[in-house]
């Protein structure tokens, strides 16, 4: 059974296409059949077929608003068994200025479907733990220290069905960042207050404003290499 199972999911991703449309989900955004169709290169009938076979297998699901009709990833282990998945394709070697300058940019700081990853990633899950903003000593928690750091950075922390935090194993990095619902609220709240904007194909690009807020997490941004 597990072997078929499997199977299963290997033919899911296995068409160009498909693949396609699931790494440009990582994102964490909600995508229009128009947007994945002209992302994929491919027509507006064979994209709402890959779809609707992306659905079926569990991997997207589809989201009306008003009129308007969107897909996004079903659910963050979806989107972290796509992280994992295209870590193999990475370790291709890069060719090209082009490719070069955008494999060194997501290096730096991309999306992991709704939370900060790469070195920007991993150094906030070093800045909060050498900070006591979050412990290990019981699991990954959020300390009251954080919680009141969060709470002047307009960071909501709300309980539930998501962990609050846990770890997720960066690809680039080889070590863990932080995942879960918090990480996501925060990136929510670094992109709204300008702090981070998103560069296209999931990489982030840090704002001067990032400095503050980002120091009162621990992270010293002058001391990463940024592209």
């Amino acid at each position: 059974m597990e072997t078929i199972a499997l199977a299963e999911v290997a033919a899911v991703l296995a068409d160009p296409s498909r693949a396609t449309m699931c790494l440009v989900l990582l994102d964490g955004r909600a995508w229009t059949v128009g947007e994945l169709a002209k992302a994929a290169g491919i027509a507006l009938s064979t994209a709402s077929e890959h779809v609707t076979r992306l659905a079926g297998a569990g991997f997207v699901a589809r989201v009306k608003q008003g009129r308007a009709s969107y897909v996004r990833i079903a659910d963050p282990r979806v989107a972290e068994l796509i992280e994992h998945l295209a870590q193999h394709a990475e370790h291709r070697p890069v060719t090209g200025l082009k490719s070069s300058l955008r494999a060194r940019r997501l290096g730096f700081a991309r999306t992991c479907y709704d939370h900060l990853a790469g070195e920007l990633g991993v150094a906030l899950r070093d800045g909060m733990l050498a900070t006591g903003l979050v412990d290990t000593a019981d699991g990954l928690t959020l300390t009251p220290r954080g919680r009141a750091v969060l709470d002047t950075l307009g960071v909501p922390v709300a309980a539930g069905r998501r962990p609050l935090l846990r770890d997720c194993l960066d690809w680039t990095e080889r070590r863990d960042h932080l995942a879960g619902a918090l990480p996501a609220a925060l990136l929510d709240r670094a992109v709204d207050a300008g702090w981070v904007s998103r560069d296209g194909h999931r990489a982030v690009k840090v704002r001067p404003a990032a400095e503050k807020p980002f120091a009162a997490l621990g992270v010293d941004l002058g001391a990463l290499v940024r592209p």
